[in-house]
């Protein structure tokens, strides 16, 4: 996970932090102060460096292995317990050259080493909750650039919408219509129209969402492959595989259509050449969706595709904050695989 740069604490913060510490623990009624500073700075810089440096070294490591925000309890325990356990290592470290360099000054003893240690915790301590309170600061700016792309994006979405020629509401209600008029002895002309109001109905309810339930996604799905299936009848494959476990999931709205979508209209589906597509997550650990389709591109007819969808889908997950959103390419020379990261349910922007 990326962090930010601390270049300027380094650079500033550790002169800083090493002269109040040397101003602070200069013994009292000294007739030359300031000669006393200029011998006990390089020393409590050289303690200050040591103790930042391994500091900022365990908050990363631990920031590294618990990330996600519902683990930042556990990572501050842990930053507590272990920032203990690292200061009295890291003081006997620092004391040892000293030590050999200088052993009156620097005496190897229990008391030595526990007053160190002391005087140590409270720079250590001020690092991990600066470097804490600036990492709290970066997620939060991140979250709030995220919501607001992802509202602009909405909003763009929804002017778009508008700038159609024809409402979705009005052919959505005119289906409804259409369907009372068809006699009730044509059941496929019957199921299709339903099938068509059903996915527009998805579609109206999925606007201004940030995320959906994967099961709802697959039904929407299963009903708009239904309709497609009846213009390709017997020359589109489809193989869904989607366990229990992953439909509690959740995945951005329309991202598994537009996928499919993409499938259908670059992709040639004949009698000759049917057109596989497969939609599947591993069972035991469902972290992701598996798109997947024979790759034939069209010879004729639809210009080639030129990745705007793949692009998209992209865009839609960084704007929930997941970094890879979509792994695709070719495996072997006639197969297309999209990879859909799967969201906890209480992903929000």
């Amino acid at each position: 996970m990326p962090v930010f740069n601390d270049r300027r604490f380094l650079l500033w913060g550790l002169p800083l932090v090493s002269l109040l510490i040397a101003v602070f623990t200069l013994p009292a009624g000294s007739d030359r102060p300031w000669q006393l500073l200029a011998a006990h700075w390089p020393i409590s810089l050289y303690f200050s460096t040591g103790y930042w440096l391994t500091t900022r070294q365990l908050w990363r490591e631990l920031l590294r292995r618990f990330p996600r925000p519902e683990q930042t309890p556990k990572r501050l325990w842990l930053l507590g317990v272990l920032a203990l356990l690292m200061t009295v290592v890291t003081s006997v470290g620092l004391i040892l050259p000293l030590h050999w360099l200088l052993p009156t000054d620097f005496p190897l003893s229990l008391n030595m080493l526990i007053a160190q240690v002391r005087v140590s915790l409270v720079p250590t301590m001020a690092v991990l909750t600066l470097y804490e309170a600036m990492y709290f600061f970066m997620q939060w700016k991140d979250n709030l650039n995220r919501a607001e792309q992802l509202a602009r994006a909405q909003t763009q979405a929804q002017l778009d919408a508008l700038q159609s020629q024809l409402d979705p509401h009005f052919l959505f209600n005119n289906l409804n219509t259409l369907s009372a008029l068809i006699e009730p002895d044509n059941a496929p002309a019957q199921q299709f129209v339903e099938q068509l109001a059903d996915v527009y109905r998805y579609v109206l309810l999925a606007q201004g969402q940030s995320t959906v339930p994967l099961a709802e996604e697959m039904a929407f799905i299963e009903t708009y492959l239904a309709l497609h299936k009846t213009r390709f009848r017997n020359n589109l494959v489809v193989d869904i595989n989607v366990p229990p476990a992953a439909l509690a999931r959740h995945v951005a709205p329309l991202s598994v259509q537009l996928l499919v979508e993409n499938a259908l209209k670059h992709n040639e589906a004949s009698r000759r050449h049917p057109l596989h597509l497969r939609i599947a997550a591993p069972a035991e650990a469902p972290d992701f969706l598996l798109v997947e389709n024979t790759l034939r591109p069209r010879t004729a007819g639809l210009a080639p595709g030129t990745g705007t969808g793949l692009v998209n889908v992209r865009r839609r997950y960084e704007l929930l904050g997941v970094a890879i959103a979509v792994e695709a390419g070719a495996i072997g020379s006639d197969t297309f695989r999209v990879r859909l990261p799967l969201l906890p349910p209480t992903t929000t922007v």
